[in-house]
């Protein structure tokens, strides 16, 4: 069945109704459950050096999950790698009765060859023999380790153990330390907070290979000067205090530099850089005699290139530079060509494209360029990274972008030179895309509003060669569930905002329905997309169920369009300029006859939770909204986020008072329910508790939920199943 026939076949099985009753199967509870979880599933893959891929059928029951290889060559031959059984046993061995694991996970990564597999269990190193289907057990000591690499060449694991960087020798069984100052305050190889999640997406990366195996460059970080944020783990009989070193905006950020070492001498060189506030990233030359590392000034409005050479550790001297009268944004994409170009995306005309400069910095010619924007088909929003693939032999790079639509995500091929630029990916939807290392193949993991996640193999010039997860419609019989229908809502002055609605079976237009709003609103951090909605669309057709329209839409500076919209946002982001936007959306909803407008809802989580205060406390368009986890006052929030587009309090002091909605709080206007983990260590539940104090000061009657030693995400099914229930309560007694 080729994809234009899949598309038909799903969207007239989808596109307004599944048939049959979703009776009681349609709960919290299933929405949780593996059952659900498995009807968007898709298989994990991993591309392989010699171009064959490493599959991972994340669809089956958990005993039942294993490894298979896939040769594109040879589609119709997709063997098992390991002997499950076999491997479980051994790691059962291993980890002994009480800690015992049932089944194989997907590994934090895989060697070259993919004949290894990584693993950390009761915080020690394991590998996973893929042909002997034996685990073995690389460190076992009382402190943990973290942080495992392979080497490029698969001969050697880098870790980190008590913040100091370790090397084991695979070949000769031998482990080797590289540095020893390591200590609470001094990381080796890992990363502080604000590093792990606003530069480098929630990864612990803190240290990097040289391609030939033979070199590391890494990060040290002295967090001394960081204040500090405490929790309460409340199950002991005395309960434990828990500290995290957390930068607030205005306050000292952690002091990182950059080192170089050899691994068969370890002496490391310092590099020497301009006076910078952070380092943003470090990429390898493919020469291996060199390597780049990109700094940041603290207001965020500069960003530097510098080439260093490896010997010495020496800065060879300032690349280029990238500066924005709003801030810079963090890409992740610098590409070294044969030729001794580099590909680099910039934002200096107003959009995110693609530039071509040579070895020196000069600018070569500008390769992308229109009113649209690169940007990654996947990973979380803040990272930016559209190249999925370099062909030098035909001077092409393949990209992802929002050149067809700003809801839709797809893959296109252009010249180096920046001629002949086409759309590979055809169907409506988002496309998200992993070349292997040839190009000659990629995977691409599809789905659009009515159609369920599907991933195919392809030939770099699209042609389909084989689907290995097909969408599995049985799966959603008897549900009767509905789609979104994506339209645009008009502002006052003329934008067309993205949106989407969810409407009942036997939707009327002459009835007044409720409605509830969903929001994040961040800057470039859309919420509607022509894609499968998952979970959300689970719990939205929960709320259908009980009489609710449920709709998104993205005010203009979310929409992830141009660098002008975002700059608009300088020094007053998640205000009073995005919230006309917002009121526009609301009023022309309830301007549609078949909205109650007396009876319009709002929540969101995050950034979500402040744009429902920033809504509830300024305007009066709603009678009731669930914030889970805002930020109440950006001085409680951390400086890499907080002051990029609002710079220090100290230098903006109108700007944060005019955010705060601590300040407006007095205003509340509707019923509220607060959310919030008390374990959060992105946004401290310090933020709400300013923020129910105030209301507390007026006689500000509202409903709070405190989730117990859990994080920002909420993230364990039995506190996310209770969470979502209280909020269906909660809609249907003041909604």
């Amino acid at each position: 069945m080729n994809r234009r026939i899949l598309f038909i076949f799903t969207f007239f099985l989808f596109g307004t109704t599944y048939s049959g009753q979703q009776g009681d199967k349609l709960t919290v509870e299933w929405v949780y459950s593996d059952e659900a979880r498995a009807i968007a599933a898709v298989h994990r893959y991993h591309w392989l050096d010699n171009n064959t891929a490493i599959l991972f059928d994340v669809r089956q029951p958990k005993e039942e999950r294993t490894f298979l290889k896939l040769d594109p060559q040879k589609t119709s031959e997709i063997k098992s790698m390991v002997d499950r059984d076999k491997a479980v046993i051994s790691l059962q061995m291993h980890l002994g009765e009480e800690d015992s694991s049932k089944f194989l996970m997907w590994p934090l990564a895989f060697n070259h060859d993919g004949l290894q597999a990584l693993y950390i269990y009761k915080n020690d190193i394991f590998i996973l023999d893929m042909e002997n289907s034996e685990f073995i057990r690389i460190t076992k000591t009382e402190t943990a380790e973290k942080s495992p690499r392979f080497s490029p060449d698969g001969s050697k694991l880098a870790f980190v153990r008590e913040n100091d960087l370790y090397i084991y020798d695979l070949e000769r069984n031998r482990e080797k330390r590289l540095t020893y100052d390591g200590s609470e305050t001094t990381l080796n190889g890992s990363v502080s907070w604000v590093y792990w999640e606003e530069i480098f997406g929630r990864q612990d990366i803190g240290y990097w290979w040289s391609d030939d195996s033979k070199a590391l460059v890494f990060l040290q970080t002295d967090e001394s000067p960081v204040t500090k944020m405490h929790y309460v783990d409340f199950k002991p009989a005395e309960p434990r205090l828990i500290t995290q070193r957390y930068p607030k905006a205005g306050t000292d950020n952690p002091i990182v530099r950059v080192g170089v070492m050899e691994i068969s001498y370890p002496r490391v060189k310092w590099v020497k850089l301009d006076p910078y506030e952070y380092i943003c990233r470090v990429k390898w030359h493919p020469d291996n005699k060199r390597f780049s590392v990109q700094t940041m000034n603290r207001a965020q409005t500069e960003l530097n290139l510098f080439f260093i050479d490896r010997k010495t550790g020496k800065n060879l001297g300032q690349v280029l530079t990238e500066t924005d009268e709003g801030w810079v944004n963090i890409n992740d994409d610098l590409y070294f060509l044969e030729s001794g170009d580099f590909l680099w995306q910039s934002e200096r005309d107003g959009y995110a494209h693609l530039y071509r400069f040579d070895d020196d910095g000069n600018l070569v010619n500008q390769v992308t360029k229109g009113s649209w924007a690169l940007r990654s088909s996947g990973g979380p929003f803040w990272l930016r990274q559209s190249v999925v693939n370099i062909d030098e032999k035909n001077s092409h790079v393949y990209f992802t972008a929002l050149e067809k639509s700003s809801v839709e995500r797809h893959l296109y091929r252009i010249q180096f030179n920046g001629r002949s630029m086409e759309r590979i990916t055809k169907d409506d939807g988002v496309h998200k895309i992993g070349f292997s290392p040839n190009g000659n193949y990629y995977f691409d993991t599809y789905s659009n509003i009515n159609t369920l996640p599907t991933l195919v193999l392809h030939s770099r010039d699209g042609e389909q060669l084989h689907v290995i997860s097909k969408p599995r419609p049985e799966l959603l019989e008897g549900m009767n569930l509905q789609t979104p229908e994506l339209f645009t809502i008009p502002t006052s002055d003329g934008f067309p905002m993205p949106a989407q609605i969810l409407k009942p079976r036997n939707f009327n237009s002459r009835k007044k329905y409720p409605l509830i709003f969903h929001i994040y609103g961040g800057p470039s951090a859309p919420t509607v997309f022509n894609r499968w909605q998952g979970t959300s669309l689970f719990f939205d057709n929960m709320l259908l169920e009980r009489g609710y329209l449920v709709v998104k839409f993205d005010h203009r500076y979310a929409t992830a369009i141009s660098k002008e919209l975002e700059n608009r946002l300088t020094l007053m982001v998640s205000g009073p300029t995005e919230i006309v936007d917002i009121e526009d959306g609301v009023r022309w909803l309830k301007s549609q006859t078949y909205v109650d407008p007396d009876r319009v809802g709002i929540w969101g989580w995050s950034g979500g939770g402040s744009f429902t205060l920033n809504s509830m406390t300024n305007t009066k368009e709603f009678k009731a909204g669930i914030s889970v986890a805002p930020v109440t006052d950006w001085h409680y929030y951390d400086t890499k986020w907080a002051e990029f587009a609002m710079k220090q309090p100290q230098d903006n002091p109108d700007g944060y008072e005019r955010t705060s909605f601590v300040k407006t709080a007095k205003n509340l206007h509707g019923r509220l329910l607060l959310v919030h983990g008390t374990y959060d260590d992105n946004v401290h539940p310090q933020n709400s508790w300013h923020f129910i104090d105030e209301l507390i000061k007026e006689n500000i009657m509202f409903d709070m939920m405190f989730y117990p030693m859990r994080k920002h995400g909420i993230a364990d099914d039995p506190a996310r199943i209770h969470l979502f229930n209280k909020m269906i309560e909660f809609w249907l007694e003041y909604l």
